[in-house]
């Protein structure tokens, strides 16, 4: 892939696609971006909703988390692989998992009586986990209810109150 077929086949001319991307790095991190807004809106959404338990509130986060994965069909997986040691994407990607450790604090955080940064550290497990689930998912090591049960019970088990 290149910037020139990229230009060629948007109907652009090779300095518009150079201007815009800067490079095929650049062009990468726009699309790793771009699969990610569109396909965790349906995370976010399915976060914001307040089911009255916990176990509710994590099958929905975790149906919603492996969905985007599996509605990707492994393209995000495949451009984060090509961009593996870019500086801007490795930064990007740990800003898109920070916001993911935010909002699932703020989703699960209601159901738990433990400190705010007790939260946040469970929550960093989790994404951790969620993201290993949906690896293996995307993998074919298991399927995408197999994977979306396991993290609703990590979920679970993480608040559970002590």
């Amino acid at each position: 892939m290149t910037l020139a077929r990229v230009a060629e086949r948007a109907g652009v001319t090779k300095p518009v696609a150079y201007d815009h991307f800067g490079s095929t790095d650049g062009l990468l991190v726009a699309l790793y971006k771009a699969i990610d807004q569109d396909q965790s809106r349906a995370l976010f959404d399915a976060m914001a909703a307040e089911p009255h338990d916990l176990a509710s509130a994590a099958r929905r986060i975790s149906d919603a988390y492996m969905h985007c994965y599996a509605d990707t069909s492994g393209e995000w997986q495949a451009v984060a692989g090509a961009l593996r040691g870019n500086p801007e994407i490795d930064s990007t990607h740990r800003e898109l998992l920070s916001g993911y450790v935010d909002r699932f604090g703020t989703a699960l955080g209601r159901y738990s009586e433990l400190p705010a940064p007790v939260v946040r550290v469970r929550c960093v497990g989790l994404v951790g986990a969620a993201e290993a689930l949906s690896s293996d998912m995307v993998r074919g090591g298991l399927l995408e209810a197999e994977a979306s049960a396991a993290l609703a019970d990590l979920i679970v088990a993480a608040f559970r109150q002590r």
